[in-house]
């Protein structure tokens, strides 16, 4: 069992089974979208993202990303972290067919991609963000490698976002600091210069 400080906030309850069988954590579940219309649970959430801090773990679909973004509009973000699970394609073994975009869920993809999440994004390691020094990337970093705001920057984005195993739902203001916790500056220049490079070479 792997002991987490920061209650971990999830979709449902076969995710919070899951969690539960691998984490020593407090996991909440919002109930899907019920969390929208849900005000004490969230007066509860705000005061425990202010006492221990939030990590969001949603499904990669549509939805999974609708209710992160409530979550992240309604709480500082200085006291959330997020994990994002990557596109997994498949079926859980509890449903009969696949969900709308047939994407796995939280509860349906293998273990070490869930700890994987959480490592990437900083769970139980602190000091990662006092050693990480140096120049971070900025939304203008992004625009500069054809990433956002520029024509054809959303298919570059994405080719970057399978590469980096990350969700494609994932927007361009989310993006720095997830790379952030990911890569350094020049981490990030190696790869968006080798991703402009024209194949075929050698």
């Amino acid at each position: 069992m792997i002991h987490v400080k920061e209650v971990i906030v999830v979709e449902g309850k076969y995710d919070k089974t899951k969690l539960s069988s691998i984490l020593d954590a407090l996991i909440i579940e919002t109930d899907g979208f019920r969390i929208f219309k849900d005000k004490e649970k969230m007066a509860m959430l705000r005061k425990l993202a202010r006492t221990r801090g939030l990590v969001i773990l949603t499904d990669s679909d549509s939805a999974g990303f609708l209710i992160r973004n409530y979550l992240t509009g309604s709480i500082p973000a200085e006291q959330i972290k997020h994990a994002y699970i990557p596109d997994l394609f498949g079926k859980e073994k509890r449903k009969a067919a696949p969900s709308k975009e047939g994407k796995l869920g939280v509860e349906g993809v293998p273990v070490e991609t869930i700890l994987e999440a959480l490592r990437r994004a900083g769970v139980g390691a602190e000091e990662q963000e006092e050693n990480s020094g140096g120049r971070k990337i900025t939304k203008t970093d992004l625009y500069l490698a054809g990433l956002s705001g520029g024509p054809g920057s959303s298919e570059k984005r994405r080719k970057l976002l399978r590469r980096l195993n990350l969700p494609e739902h994932l927007s361009a203001s989310s993006l720095p600091g997830v790379l952030n916790s990911l890569m350094s500056y020049e981490d990030f220049v190696r790869l968006t210069s080798e991703e402009s490079e024209p194949s075929g070479q050698g």
